[in-house]
């Protein structure tokens, strides 16, 4: 039996932080927290020696990262790249996102995220299905030419999966909500996004069992005084949760300022979007034969259109502090416990409490990463 203490930081217990307090780990659990004098004679001592020691990020929308992606080459050791590249930057728990695709891609990119969890890559909890289900209006950067309806075999498909959490973005406008009721029934969490949709057919769709929105405010209908859209449903929805790109680019300060007054306390957090030259890779790369450039901190298609982001999850938390002047615990729970409630993993993850995961993350004073764990095993 491995038994660790980890001391000498500040302890963010996912509500309030603490000062001269201990973490105590048992194998990959949470065994307790207690006086940072009061460690029981023989148990390893770690000391931090400083800073911040708060719960793993979890990031439920990255597309690539350390210059692979997953649509480019769905395996395990795509999953495997991924995780490892992320979890410098404090992510330990992330779903692999496969945007709209030939079905074949798809499909090969389930297989292998379910492949990698049988494997135990560390921090994979599931997978992200962005499309194809979704509304060619508010495409992106997704082929228009894969964009299609979902069909019986589909649903067979996605019900049947054993890839952990399963996260599937649809367009209300464009899915049924009988469908999204089969879907949400299956376990599936169903996320909304990439829409032209009317509020009152998003409001369907959450009523038959839809429980968030994909970037908000990004590839949607938007917000307007006689026709409400996408983002006025999100707003006004008090139940569904929100994911943001909090990069300067996809969303303007203001606007996520506006977003997170208007829903209750944990109900917008964040993700990344993210692409292959996030976490250390080339500034450019092939999506589905179109190239895609950084520049100036965005990441573009030869028409100026934003194809997922360069940040990974300690650029977003410093942005909410920094940019959005939120408290540092607020942060904090966008980055991990909110997440976590939204793919129903609260009660695992998010939280520095006795038989939670140990799934943690050191920063320094200004929220630089400098070490993590995952089931109380150290980077």
């Amino acid at each position: 039996m491995t038994r660790i203490a980890l001391t000498g930081a500040r302890l963010f217990d996912g509500e309030t932080i603490h000062k001269d307090m201990a973490v105590l780990i048992e194998e990959e659990r949470i065994d307790r927290i207690l006086p940072a004098s009061e460690v029981p004679a023989g148990v390893s001592t770690i000391d931090l020696e400083g800073g911040l020691l708060a719960p793993g990020f979890i990031d439920a929308q990255v597309n690539g990262g350390g210059g692979v992606l997953l649509n480019e080459a769905p395996t395990v050791a795509t999953v495997r790249r991924m995780a490892e590249a992320y979890r410098v930057f404090g992510t330990t728990g992330l779903l692999p996102t496969v945007i709209t695709d030939d079905t074949r891609i798809i499909h090969q990119a389930a297989a292998a995220v379910a492949a990698a969890r049988r494997e135990k890559v560390p921090g994979i909890l599931g997978i992200h299905i962005e499309g194809p289900f979704l509304d060619p209006r508010r495409r992106g950067a997704h082929p228009p030419e894969h964009i299609r309806a979902i069909t019986p075999d589909d649903i067979a498909w996605l019900t049947k999966l054993d890839c952990g959490i399963v996260l599937l973005t649809v367009s209300p406008s464009h899915v049924a909500p009988a469908t999204i009721e089969i879907l949400a029934k299956a376990g599936i969490i169903v996320s909304l996004g990439h829409s032209d949709a009317t509020a009152q057919q998003a409001r369907a769709a959450l009523a038959a069992g839809a429980c968030g929105f994909t970037h908000l405010y990004n590839a949607m209908s938007q917000l307007q005084h006689r026709e409400p859209g996408m983002v006025g449903a999100a707003l006004a929805d008090r139940a569904s949760y929100c994911g943001i790109i909090a990069d300067g680019h996809h969303v303007d300060p203001l606007a996520l300022q506006v977003a997170i007054a208007a829903k209750p306390r944990g109900h917008i957090f964040l993700v990344t979007d993210a692409m292959p030259p996030a976490a250390g890779g080339p500034d450019r790369f092939e999506l589905q034969g179109r190239m895609v450039l950084a520049r100036n901190g965005r990441l573009e298609l030869a028409d100026g259109t934003l194809a997922g982001s360069i940040i990974t999850m300690d650029d977003a938390l410093r942005y909410c502090v920094d940019v959005l002047k939120l408290d540092v615990t607020e942060a904090l729970r966008m980055a991990s416990l909110y997440p976590a409630a939204f793919l129903g993993k609260d009660r695992q993850l998010g939280r520095i409490a006795p038989d939670y995961r140990a799934d943690l993350v050191h920063l320094t004073d200004d929220l630089a990463v400098t070490r993590t764990w995952i089931d109380g095993k150290s980077s």
